[in-house]
């Protein structure tokens, strides 16, 4: 492992003492190395002389700082660097010299002009663990398309499953395969450090966002390799199980979901209509899912007496799943209500900021929240001061 550049008073987190140099910018990169700063791996941020990308990504605003660089960019550290510039450069190599994990998303080979590739990297770092993000690959033809989470969400099929029947094609509400990629960089991160732990070796993690995605498709993606068929949109609509939807109520709608006969058979109970359990069209979910345009104005006849809240508290009650279709802030409210804790403060006095507890809890470690997002250059001075220093 490598020296802590500067030990911050936290309780140990289960990847304390991990050095990672992150020269990845915008979403899939930073938020997997935030996911691994929360358990206390030491993250750098290397950032071109303008800073990351998402820094001018606005509205909204938090104090003149874009909320996407604050969400994704806590517990590190910062440095501008002009990989252009040879005293830059040469910090830049010596920073991935010491590395445990270097993590990147240049174009394919945009490392390489710097000689801060994988190969070049491990010539000074044999134990290094290099993951690299595209958008595409590294095949000719994929490294040189641009890797936006929104040409993967039209390009993989995601956006022509959603939206509705009879509109058009619709994006999801986020750039989903930035974060599915950086979950999969994570996962490969941790894999190959294990990996170095029984021989020492390090290696080259690859992750682009076409083959997370395609693998994000799930039973999607499946019905199409595997059951040779084009799956389409249907609105909120599930292929392959009814009721899985919202359904309106008096005010508004539900989300009404009977994963199996015993669900739908109590989803009965608590609608008022009991004998739709017992009736030889819905017996089971095959039967429902090829009988739902019969189904479907029965449960909303049903529903239509009482209002969202009321049948979500009977829901509840009974252990039905469901619930309203709540906005982002009512979403954090409920996660709040259940006692979740989903807010956590990051940083001190002026430069505290309210963020998104990391999702991921331990027995006996627990993630951490030492650094407010950082300043464009901000930990520059001491990382510097630290490169020049000798080595433990």
């Amino acid at each position: 492992m490598a020296t802590e550049i500067h030990a911050s008073p936290h309780e140990a987190g289960p990847l304390d003492g991990l050095l990672i140099a992150d020269f990845s910018r915008i979403l899939a990169g930073p938020y997997a190395t935030m996911l691994l700063a929360d358990f206390g791996a030491d993250v750098i941020k290397v950032e071109g002389p303008l800073g990351d990308d998402t820094r001018t990504w606005s509205p909204p605003v938090r104090d003149g700082v874009s909320t996407y660089y604050l969400g994704i960019n806590r517990n590190k550290r910062s440095i501008a660097l002009n990989l252009k510039d040879p005293g830059d450069l040469a910090t830049a190599r010596e920073l991935a010299s010491r590395a445990d994990v270097l993590i990147e998303n240049m174009r394919p080979g945009g490392m390489a002009r710097f000689g801060l590739d994988f190969d070049g990297v491990r010539a000074t770092n044999p134990g290094v663990v290099y993951a690299s993000i595209s958008g595409f690959g590294t095949t000719p033809e994929g490294a040189a398309l641009a890797g936006y989470d929104l040409m993967v969400q039209g390009i993989s099929g995601l956006m022509s499953l959603t939206g509705d029947p009879e509109g058009e094609a619709f994006r999801a509400g986020i750039s989903v395969f930035d974060v599915m990629a950086g979950m999969h960089a994570t996962i490969g991160i941790l894999s190959a450090l294990n990996h170095r732990h029984a021989t020492g070796a390090g290696q080259h993690v690859e992750v682009n966002l076409l083959s997370s995605a395609l693998s994000g498709l799930v039973n999607q993606a499946s019905a199409a390799v595997a059951g040779g068929i084009t799956p389409f949109r249907m609105g909120n609509a599930h292929p392959s199980l009814f009721p899985y939807e919202p359904l309106p109520t008096a005010d508004g709608a539900i989300i009404v979901i009977a994963g199996n006969n015993g669900q739908f058979a109590t989803l009965c109970d608590v609608l008022g209509v009991p004998e739709l359990a017992e009736d030889a069209r819905f017996a089971s979910n095959e039967d429902r899912t090829a009988n739902r345009d019969q189904l479907g104005p029965l449960l909303v006849d049903a529903l239509a007496g009482d209002t969202t809240d009321e049948w979500f508290a009977r829901f509840r009650a009974k252990g039905l799943p469901g619930g309203p279709v709540n906005t982002v802030p009512e979403g954090v409210a409920f996660a709040e209500a259940i006692g979740l804790e989903p807010v956590v403060e990051v940083g001190d006095g002026d430069r505290a900021i309210p963020s998104v507890r990391n999702p991921i809890s331990f027995s006996d470690t627990q993630a951490s929240y030492r650094y407010a997002p950082p300043g464009l250059d901000e930990h520059g001075d001491e990382i510097r001061a630290w490169l020049r220093a000798p080595r433990d």
